[in-house]
């Protein structure tokens, strides 16, 4: 059985509990929408993504597993520009590319979850 959690997202949280008694075809689309809301969320947040040498932006990269994805740099600064130190502001592009995916995912993850028309 996959689980998905979703930090500090309460719907999403329960539509994951929901997913774990999916069947497989709900599973399929589930997982195509992981997909496409990981590329989206990869692409924003490469676009959003300061730019001094183009490290940091070309260190946004994704790992999509079953009904998982995980998307951020692997530059060992990342985490400090998206919420900043005591000597520089924030400069936050992966929480935006999140923020503008989530409306859209959480709705195609829905659709595929629903028993009368998704899944």
């Amino acid at each position: 059985m996959a689980s998905v959690w979703f930090e500090g997202l309460d719907d999403l949280n329960g539509l994951a509990v929901d997913l774990g008694r999916a069947g497989p075809v709900t599973a399929v689309k589930v997982q195509r929408a992981v997909d496409a809301g990981s590329a989206r969320i990869q692409g924003l947040g490469q676009g959003f993504a300061p730019v001094d040498t183009g490290n940091l932006r070309s260190s946004i990269t994704r790992t999509v597993g079953v009904l998982a994805a995980e998307v951020g740099p692997t530059a060992n600064y990342g985490l400090y520009v998206e919420v900043g130190t005591s000597r520089m502001a924030p400069s936050a592009y992966m929480g935006p590319a999140f923020d503008q995916v989530a409306p859209d995912f959480y709705a195609a993850v829905a659709q595929a979850a629903d028993p009368l028309g998704g899944g």
